[in-house]
């Protein structure tokens, strides 16, 4: 090749390297163009921005974490260190086991003056408390043993009960009584294991048990009485008339009795006997405990199904103070008890009652009542209510009621029925004419020294309804005084709008029948007085609103009241309109001569003082010149009210009213001019109508002499 052609093919290559070089240049500035934004200022700074929340949050997180450790340093600090006694002593407590004595005697109850009246006695008792894991066989085994220690009347034993003995004791040959096809239905469910039982018990042969003697009748009432209620509650096998000798043998022979043991328990005595008693109360057994009924209420305060508690009246209405503290122990490591808290004997408290003037009362009041039974048309009478009351305070100084029971000779006994005063009704009568009064004031149906004539009173359709006989001209006072009806009746009309016309309709305002329900409320007719017992009842009212059914209303013929809500409203009157609440429990005793007072006043009658004393001057001029004379002494300075009412009975028990009877009522308060006391004597179905003659019997004028002759005497 010439050198020419050598050199242009070198200057070709050259020209091709240039070409090549320029591309990649190219291709390097484009290059970096494209790269470029990636790099710009923008992202740069939301980098930088992400990156310091990043750093913020971690350090957030930090500061959090740090105080949470500083948190649980200082718990730490406080449980570990601080509080180091206080979280052993809690720890102490979680794992130990109290457990309490036996139970605790409750308070006394003592009278006005002191006197005690009702009291505790030790009694003996022996008792089984099944130990964990004992079998049939050793119960069994237990009760013939303690059988031969102590005496008990086996006749309680029920044939079930000594024919399921037998099957205990004899497993194997009941067991081959019941048929291979009892035991498939058995396990086809087409029998239950009751039924099973069932079978065997019914498979117990008369020659079975004819192989037993007394001895193992008696184990069967013992082994009976284990087994009574639940398991883990104590079982009394015999609390009465344990002889020393009984105890002391139990007691000696403990480790050989499992489960069985002794203790010394109490019981209520009653220095007075009877006296007093029905109100008093009772308290439940240790064999019973808790009853059925109040078990809930007593198990949210605390109380073990097997604690003696107030089951009636004045035991139950003050269980709270009268209740014992039992002893508490701590149960220790070795088996042994350590007292940590010590029991009491509960509180001691005192009623209203004088107990001295309840004795004597009652003693008249059967007197009475039985002598009256004797008098002519008292074929329907069967009882008196009688209660002497402080009108200034409410408090009872005596309540009783007795009821007639004829024996199987035809004669009659006295049995107590002092629990009617608060649950037995009856048509009180005129007694009530005090709070019509207040409402003819009240309403302006009535004036201060008002005079009308007793004229019968006739509205269409219907009978005349007249006073005890014509009364002639009378006002407000004498009204009271000759208790007359119809000078009410003309109240009643004027209160209910109405206009009168002889045996014409009688068109009177419906509200008129709330207007002296109302009022007769304010005075504790009609309503609760919240005596401190468990239960009353408040009367029934009547609910036709007939227009002659309000006269009747005005002179308390038409609703029924209870014996305690008649003496709440003689007390009302007497204190000048102040309803005071009629009370038993007049305090803590303390000393013997201080307690705390109970009285409460529970609203005052809505009237004018000189209302009030019209109606007291009414009241007065009753005992003095009225139908009243002679009930109470008149050195005593008394004021009362009598009634007498249409009431009728239901004679041959099917629940239907069909005889009518006429019941008598009596209510007083001595001195006038300043009442210290009360009296309200209520007895229904005294009489009737249709006797043989129109003998009416006095039993309460007889009954308030003889009691209030009683009361003066114990307070002159």
């Amino acid at each position: 090749m010439t050198k020419e052609k050598e050199g242009d093919k070198m200057k070709k290559i050259k020209d091709k390297l240039k070409k090549i070089k320029s591309k990649r240049k190219t291709s390097l500035k484009i290059s970096k163009k494209q790269k470029k934004p990636s790099y710009n200022f923008t992202n740069y700074k939301e980098n930088k921005d992400i990156k310091i929340e990043i750093e913020k949050r971690y350090n957030i997180l930090t500061f959090f974490v740090i105080l949470a450790l500083l948190i649980l340093v200082i718990s730490l600090f406080l449980v570990q260190i601080v509080g180091k006694e206080k979280y052993e002593k809690e720890l102490e407590n979680l794992t130990k086991t109290i457990i309490e004595g036996e139970s605790a005697p409750r308070g006394r109850i003592y009278d006005r003056n002191g006197k005690l009246i009702v009291d505790n006695v030790p009694s003996k008792v022996i008792y089984y408390k099944k130990p964990s894991g004992i079998t049939t066989k050793e119960e069994i085994k237990t009760a013939y043993k303690l059988a031969n220690l102590i005496n008990l009347d086996s006749s309680k034993l029920n044939e079930y009960d000594y024919k399921n003995f037998w099957i205990k004791n004899n497993q194997e040959e009941a067991k081959k009584r019941i048929t291979d096809e009892e035991w498939k239905k058995l396990e086809e469910r087409k029998l239950t294991a009751d039924d099973i039982q069932e079978l065997k018990i019914e498979r117990v042969t008369i020659e079975d048990l004819s192989k037993y003697t007394e001895l193992d009748k008696k184990a069967a009432y013992i082994y009976t009485l284990m087994n009574k209620g639940y398991s883990y509650d104590e079982k009394v096998i015999k609390n009465e008339e344990v002889t020393d000798e009984e105890y002391a043998l139990v007691s000696e022979n403990i480790s050989e009795l499992k489960g069985v043991n002794t203790k010394l328990d109490w019981e209520r005595t009653y220095p007075y006997g009877n006296v007093f008693r029905s109100i008093l109360g009772n308290v439940s057994s240790s064999k019973s405990g808790i009853p059925e009924e109040y078990k809930n209420e007593y198990l949210k305060k605390g109380y073990s199904l097997d604690d003696r508690v107030g089951t009636s009246n004045l035991e139950l209405e003050y269980e709270d103070l009268l209740r014992g503290k039992k002893n508490k122990y701590e149960v220790l490591s070795d088996g042994s008890y350590k007292l940590i808290e010590e029991g009491k004997r509960g509180t001691d408290i005192v009623l209203t009652i004088d107990i001295e003037l309840q004795k004597a009362l009652e003693e008249i009041l059967t007197e009475e009542a039985l002598n009256t039974k004797k008098e002519a048309n008292t074929e329907y009478y069967n009882g008196s209510f009688v209660i002497i009351s402080n009108p200034k305070t409410g408090e009872i100084l005596a309540m009783a009621g007795k009821q007639l029971k004829q024996n199987d000779d035809g004669s009659y006994s006295v049995i107590d029925f002092t629990a009617g005063i608060t649950q037995s009704t009856a048509v009180m009568g005129s007694v009530v004419k005090g709070a019509s009064h207040i409402v003819g004031y009240n309403e302006g149906a009535l004036k201060i020294g008002e005079v009308r004539y007793d004229n019968c009173v006739k509205i269409a359709a219907t009978p005349e309804k007249c006073s005890w006989k014509y009364l002639g001209r009378l006002n407000d006072i004498t009204a009271l005084a000759q208790s007359s009806n119809t000078y009410q009746y003309y109240t009643a009309i004027k209160v209910g709008g109405g206009n009168y016309q002889y045996n014409k309709p009688l068109v009177i305002n419906k509200e008129a029948f709330s207007i002296y329900r109302n009022t007769f409320a304010e005075f504790g007719l009609g309503v609760k007085t919240e005596i401190d017992l468990p239960s009353e009842t408040t009367g029934l009212k009547g609910s036709d609103s007939t227009s002659g059914l309000l006269l009747d209303l005005s002179i308390g013929q038409n609703d029924t009241y209870t014996p305690i809500q008649l003496s709440q409203y003689i007390n009302t009157i007497a204190n000048s309109g102040h309803r005071m609440r009629p009370y038993l429990y007049k305090g803590i005793y303390k000393d013997e001569t201080t307690y705390d007072q109970n009285k409460k006043e529970l609203n005052k009658v809505n009237t004018k003082q000189e209302y009030m004393d019209r109606v007291h001057q009414g009241f007065e001029a009753v005992t003095s010149y009225g139908l009243g004379v002679g009930y109470i002494n008149a050195k005593y300075k008394p004021a009362g009210k009598t009634g007498t009412s249409q009431s009728f009975v239901d004679t041959n028990g099917d629940g239907k009213i069909d005889k009518e009877t006429i019941s008598t009522t009596f209510v007083a308060y001595a001195p006038y001019d300043d009442p210290k006391v009360s009296f309200t004597i209520v007895s229904p179905n005294v009489s009737r109508p249709d006797g043989k003659t129109t003998y009416q019997s006095s039993i309460n004028k007889r009954l308030t002499n003889r009691v209030s002759e009683k009361y003066f005497e114990f307070y002159p």
